[in-house]
């Protein structure tokens, strides 16, 4: 699933994305999130596939395993 999501500076300002489409990864987040179903992503967004969000997801997975977490202070 690794080849789905691609990191192109041409594409969204280099922002992780679908298969090249502009399609960034923080959207599907996004509406994962806000609840909205797969199935009703595939609907309002047919281009994309099951798989595409399963990649989003596994990347969003990858991207939390951290070693450990510091606060910043402001």
């Amino acid at each position: 699933m690794a080849n789905l999501i691609t990191i192109d500076p041409a594409i969204c300002h280099g922002k992780p994305c679908i298969r090249g489409l502009r399609y960034p990864v923080e959207h599907v987040l996004e509406w994962l999130a806000s609840g909205m179903s797969t199935d009703e992503i595939l609907v309002d967004y047919p281009d994309l596939t099951k798989e595409d969000i399963l990649a989003v997801l596994s990347y969003a997975a990858r991207l939390s395993h951290i070693k450990r977490f510091e606060r910043l202070v402001a």
